[in-house]
């Protein structure tokens, strides 16, 4: 199995959210990553869903999926053709001794420290998974206190955009 990125473009109605993710647990999918949002479009939503399934199965999903009436577009991202990203806020222990060392690390990544307290110190980061990943294991040894990642978001590159498409075909 691999991972894949769907971005799908859906009117914003109630209940659309829930739809399309119980047609992803009725195949046995689980959902790795899931983000929501509007998009530049009134009354439009995108959602980028990464799940980790064989190319069939994802091929026989993604024609469920526009077969709702409520689906207006569903792209697959391929990750060496797309800027991908998510964010992070993490709480990590610390004390006078060793905030310059969280700092130093907050730096490198381009995180920003967004609170602090005598106990602890809140950072913010984007960038891909695997930057997120591997800024999370440098903090680990301090004490990583409390954790709340986004899903992934992700647009193609270039000047064709996935809006451009649904407004062509719709």
């Amino acid at each position: 199995m691999t991972k894949h990125t769907l971005s799908v473009l859906v009117q914003d109605k109630p209940g659309v959210l829930a739809r399309i993710s119980a047609l992803f647990s009725r195949r046995g999918f689980n959902i790795d990553s899931l983000a929501v949002g509007p998009t530049e479009l009134p009354d439009v939503s995108r959602m980028t869903v990464v799940v980790d399934v064989d190319a069939l199965p994802l091929e026989q999903v993604t024609k469920q999926l526009n077969k709702l009436v409520e689906v207006l577009k569903v792209v697959e991202i391929e990750p060496q053709n797309s800027i991908q990203r998510q964010i992070v806020l993490v709480k990590v222990r610390c004390d006078t001794a060793t905030r310059g060392q969280i700092i130093e690390i907050a730096q490198l990544f381009r995180g920003k420290v967004v609170d602090v307290t005598p106990e602890a110190m809140s950072i913010e980061a984007t960038g891909n998974s695997e930057k997120i990943r591997d800024f999370l294991a440098l903090l680990e040894p301090y004490g990583i206190k409390e954790l709340v990642q986004s899903g992934i978001v992700a647009l193609g590159r270039g000047a064709r955009s996935i809006s451009d498409r649904a407004l062509r075909s719709a």
